[in-house]
């Protein structure tokens, strides 16, 4: 199943024996034999999902990357649409009764910013929200780390005191920083004409073998997941 570029006209027919005639029969072949056959694999027997979702990272390189990061999303969720005619529903009869949208990298921004940083979230995945609502399915936004490489504060600047976060970058320079602030709604373009977001990847803090890695929320995310599962 290998492919390559090939030039076409969206509203012409492939000729028989062409490249493009190939290739398509390549990609039918690639989505009944690989894709279908991952999805029943990996997700017949799965009654609930959590979908990560790094939204700091495309607000930091702009607007294009913003773009492509919605795009990706999209995709994942007409994958997973739990509605009637959806493509899990076509292949087999899933269960999905619970699924759970995280925000990661949450120890990036200040404490302050989190409900920004899950208003953002769930504005992208509203479409999904109406669906899975339609569906009884139980929904949720969270913002997570699954490894704390800050810790938060405040710093004074002028007359002013601004929360802040501390940090070692990754290439070993102790920073205070205060990022930006995340916007709670889709950006616009005076938004990314004005951001003075910045974003910075933190190492993970120093921890003693015997001890667990600090986290955000991780805890509620795996209550939220499976702690009716415990009971």
């Amino acid at each position: 199943l290998q492919f390559f570029p090939c030039r076409f006209e969206s509203e012409s027919k492939a000729p028989k024996g062409s490249n493009l005639a190939m290739l398509e029969a390549r990609f039918h072949e690639y989505q009944q034999k690989v894709v279908k056959a991952f999805y029943k694999h990996h997700f017949a027997t799965f009654d609930r999902q959590i979908v990560l979702v790094d939204c700091l990272q495309p607000l930091n390189a702009g607007d294009e990357a913003f773009y492509d990061m919605r795009q990706a999303l999209e995709q994942i969720m007409h994958s997973f649409r739990y509605g009637r005619s959806s493509f899990l529903r076509r292949l087999f009869s899933p269960k999905i009764d619970k699924v759970l949208f995280a925000a990661t990298k949450a120890d990036h921004v200040t404490p302050d910013q989190h409900p920004h940083l899950v208003s953002l979230l769930q504005q992208m995945v509203h479409p999904a929200w109406q669906t899975a609502a339609y569906e009884n399915i139980e929904m949720s936004c969270m913002s997570i780390a699954s490894i704390q490489a800050t810790t938060s504060g405040f710093i004074t600047s002028g007359d002013k005191t601004i929360s802040a976060l501390q940090g070692t970058t990754l290439n070993g320079e102790a920073m205070t920083m205060f990022p930006g602030e995340v916007p709670k709604k889709l950006p616009n373009a005076a938004y990314w004409q004005n951001s003075g977001f910045d974003f910075t990847s933190f190492r993970p803090m120093p921890s003693a073998s015997d001890e667990p890695m600090k986290h955000i929320r991780l805890d509620k995310a795996l209550d939220y997941l499976l702690g009716d599962k415990l009971k």
